[in-house]
């Protein structure tokens, strides 16, 4: 049987992501061809076909296509493991949708394990290959380390983990008097016999572990394998007493979560807690508040990449309201809106100690954000901010800026990416990043300044500012003048490494002036980023003037700011 799909309202020009699922379990016989009657079960796929679909994915994401030339191509490796969290993810959504029409023939599961694959290969698409100097927010706050307290079985190629190897792996655990403390079992797929035997090794050592890692354990194998592996795990390690636990990328759903019901249960002490890309739904999110006893030590919360929605983000805001000692919370990529936005920025004010807050790739809205903006004053440790692709607008930019001029001037990173900001928000954003000295990466991509708004922008960063070492105002629509400010900014900044100024109508005598401004300055060309995507003949849509008339025009530009700038009050 052949499904197509192309996603939900995918454009014409993304059809080259269409997938193919075929050869799904038809359970009928030659008899009952004969007959007049026979049975077809669409759901669930067999493993074959499954693995089948992370290597057609696989193909897609790396091979060439219109995506690829405009935000890069991945490479063969990040493209499958991202089709496999991708295939994860949507199949426990499928899964959990089936489970709620048992008698139905799987024909809808089947269209939304389709569309949500197609909509989540199109994402990682659009967000191109990653970009290993970029600074993110890290995964582990104390990742395990070397020495003779850690076990780590991570390294290598990604493969299946039978009992007597994982005997052989984990015998070290085995020897009188040792002294593990941390075990990391990431990257190796565990069947049943081989988590019997970790079992009973984890539940002789379980009193002196501390950090647990295993993510990504299960990697693979069928659905009521895996559910296993997680319980046998789960009761091997109930009572120890952790401060670290990272379940990530085992797909989890609601049953993936209930599945570690004695192990959550037994956590009072946990101070570190990663549940990312385990398709963490309203019922899932659910379950893991009602699981967990106690999240009073809780440092850091990451649940990045999953399907928590509105509904979810509810569950999530009780957690983090019983978390006052919070220091980094990660709640990207969850499908959050309105409602879950307001709910999750309200609870954020509870968590006083807060140093980190990444809540990007969301679908906030402008209330969300003025939400947000209330709880940021209380929030005087923050350091790392991120806030980008959550719809703000200007309203909602305003009220946050706002709020961080006068709470957090010592912020270090602030992306507020992909939020159409234009012009009239420039000021109030100025006043604030004149406020924030301690800068040192400052991210406004995708945005719609122009020339009107980089002045302004660019002007509140040129003095101080000592720390900047990033600045990313790429695709802003602006031109030569803004450009030229931009470069002004930062070309004699010690330490300065990166301006991003690529995607825009700058033209090539502008090019050249940038250029000339950087090797005037006190750093060199290298700060220049690429310029591939930058449109020499290009200009706003709303009929800004053209670069190529008179340098005079830019000049303007950049005087009628300047007046503006002298009503600006930091």
């Amino acid at each position: 049987m052949l499904v197509h799909t192309a996603g939900g309202g995918a454009s014409a020009s993304a059809r080259g992501c269409r997938v193919n699922f075929e050869a799904f379990h038809m359970d009928s016989t030659a008899q009952d061809f004969q007959a007049r009657t026979f049975s077809i079960k669409l759901w669930p796929p067999s493993e074959s076909t499954r693995l089948m679909l992370v290597e057609r994915m696989t193909k897609n994401l790396s091979t060439e296509s219109l995506f690829s030339r405009k935000y890069g191509l991945l490479g063969k490796e990040e493209a499958h493991e991202n089709a496999k969290r991708i295939e994860q993810l949507c199949f426990a959504s499928a899964d959990e949708h089936f489970k709620k029409e048992p008698d139905g023939d799987g024909s809808s599961a089947v269209q939304l394990y389709a569309k949500e694959t197609s909509k989540m290969m199109l994402e990682v698409l659009k967000k191109g290959p990653r970009v290993t100097t970029e600074s993110e927010v890290p995964v582990a706050d104390t990742p395990l380390g070397p020495g003779d307290t850690v076990l780590d079985i991570s390294g290598g190629k990604r493969a299946f983990i039978e009992a007597d190897e994982a005997k052989e792996l984990l015998s070290p655990l085995t020897k009188p008097g040792n002294s593990y403390k941390r075990i990391c079992f990431s990257n190796r797929s565990f069947g049943v016999d081989a988590a019997n035997v970790a079992g009973s090794i984890l539940e002789s050592v379980k009193n002196q572990l501390t950090e647990v890692d295993i993510s990504d354990f299960v990697a693979g194998r069928p659905e009521d394998e895996a559910l296993d592996v997680m319980r046998i795990f789960s009761k091997a390690l109930e009572g120890s007493v952790l401060r670290y636990l990272n379940i990530s990328d085992n797909a989890l759903g609601e049953k993936g979560v209930r599945a570690f019901s004695e192990l959550l249960k037994s956590q009072e002490n946990l101070e570190e807690l990663y549940v990312m890309n385990d398709g963490i739904s309203e019922d899932a999110a659910k379950a893991l508040s009602e699981l967990i006893p106690s999240t009073e030590k809780l440092k850091v919360l990451h649940f990045h990449n999953n399907m928590t929605g509105d509904e979810g983000a509810v569950y999530v805001a009780e957690m983090v309201k019983r978390s006052p000692n919070l220091e980094s919370f990660r709640c990207s990529a969850t499908r959050i809106g309105s409602d879950g936005g307001v709910a999750l920025s309200e609870a954020l004010g509870t968590c006083t100690h807060l140093k980190r807050l990444d809540l990007r790739d969301n679908l906030f809205g402008v209330d969300a954000g003025i939400a947000l903006s209330k709880s940021l004053p209380k929030l005087p440790d923050l350091v790392e901010l991120y806030l980008s692709d959550l719809n703000l607008e200007n309203k909602g930019t305003v009220a946050i800026v706002n709020a961080l001029k006068q709470s957090a001037p010592q912020l270090e990173v602030l992306e507020l990416a992909g939020n159409e900001i234009n012009a009239k928000a420039a000021p109030a954003l100025a006043e604030c990043l004149t406020a924030m000295q301690s800068l040192k990466k400052l991210t406004l991509a995708e945005n719609e300044l122009k020339d009107a708004g980089s002045v302004i922008i660019a002007k509140s960063l040129e003095d101080g500012h000592a720390d900047l070492k990033e600045l990313d105002v790429s695709t802003n629509m602006f031109q030569r003048a803004g450009a030229r400010c931009f470069a002004r900014a930062v070309a004699n900044k010690p330490g300065f490494v990166q301006l991003n100024i690529n995607g825009n109508f700058i033209s090539d005598e502008g090019i050249d002036e940038v250029k000339d401004i950087l090797k005037a300055g006190k750093n060199s060309l290298d700060v220049l980023g690429s310029l591939d995507e930058n449109e020499p003949d290009g200009e706003p849509d709303d009929g800004d003037e053209e670069e190529d008339d008179e340098d005079a025009k830019d000049d303007d530009v950049e005087d009628g700011l300047d007046s503006k700038l002298q009503n600006v009050q930091v």
